[in-house]
């Protein structure tokens, strides 16, 4: 499975999740508007209603009264109150229980609604998030790359790209060059450089890293000297990676390469071998050229 599918496959499940939330949220929260009154709020605005009226009737009715009579009427009930009031002021009030609100009369409140669905989303997007990372780990890839088995081609086709290129042939896959390994050095060279390195290097190629010793630069071919040399600080090295000057601690590192019976080249980029010591010269070749860079120039 390729990284654009698991990418899609994970954002195709935060939708789906996202719009699930959001749908449940808004159906539980019971909001019928914006500025939507309680079922409390609403039973209370109706007994003031009722009591308005009352009152409205009341003082119609008692419109063709004298003013003796309202007079008397009001003294009358205020007595009555002061009497009733003195009678009960000594009774311990009653206490009423407290009873839990019905979470259905309330409903969800605006806040909490938002609170709710950015909790929940937030917890969607990083379970897929993790999910989608779980799988792309475990599930096998389908191409190599660099940091693991790069297919380099045929031998052959190698052999004769190096002679194409000038001496050297390039692995953009892999970040490597590839140049000849003379047959005559492998006596020499089989003293020096470890099984895995030299299992190419009897085939008649070597694995060079495009990564300069030194700092890391890039290292490029030189086609008039035939050596590799590098144009950020001058560090030099024959066709086989092995130093020649400038500042670099050593020759260029080596990846090691396997080559099946039917001669398909696979270079181990997970792998790399420290190139040889300073003066090691298995080749013996000299610079067959003017140099690109001069020794230790920067």
């Amino acid at each position: 499975m390729s990284t654009a599918a698991i990418i899609a496959i994970a954002i195709g499940a935060v939708v789906v999740l996202a719009a699930v939330s959001f749908f449940t949220l808004a159906r539980r929260s019971d909001v019928r508007g914006a500025g939507a009154l309680s079922g409390e709020t609403l039973n209370r605005d109706k007994a003031n209603r009722k009591e308005s009226r009352a009152f409205e009737a009341a003082a119609t009715s008692g419109a063709t009264r004298s003013a003796a009579e309202a007079e008397a009427e009001g003294t009358a009930a205020r007595g009555t109150v002061s009497s009733t009031a003195l009678a009960t002021v000594d009774e311990e009030p009653a206490l009423v229980p407290w009873v839990a609100p019905d979470p259905e009369a309330i409903g969800v409140s605006r806040r909490q609604f938002f609170n709710r669905a950015t909790v929940t989303l937030m917890t969607a997007g990083l379970g897929t998030f993790a999910a989608a990372a779980f799988v792309g780990f475990l599930w096998p890839t389908g191409t190599g790359g660099f940091g693991g088995a790069v297919p380099a081609g045929k031998l052959a086709n190698i052999k004769d790209g190096i002679k194409a290129g000038g001496g050297f042939f390039y692995v953009p896959e892999a970040r490597s060059w590839i140049t000849e390994y003379p047959a005559e050095a492998l006596p020499v060279a089989q003293t020096i450089y470890p099984a895995n390195v030299l299992t190419a290097m009897e085939e008649g190629i070597v694995v060079l890293s495009q990564k300069c010793p030194h700092l890391g630069c890039r290292v490029p071919e030189c086609g008039t000297s035939q050596w590799f040399e590098c144009q950020c600080h001058g560090s030099q090295y024959n066709r086989v990676g092995e130093k020649k000057g400038g500042p670099a601690p050593r020759g260029m590192d080596r990846h090691p390469a396997t080559i099946s019976a039917s001669g398909d080249v696979t270079i181990d980029t997970g792998t790399t071998v420290p190139g040889p010591a300073i003066g090691v010269n298995t080749t013996g070749q000299e610079a067959e050229g003017p140099h690109c860079t001069s020794d230790g120039a920067h």
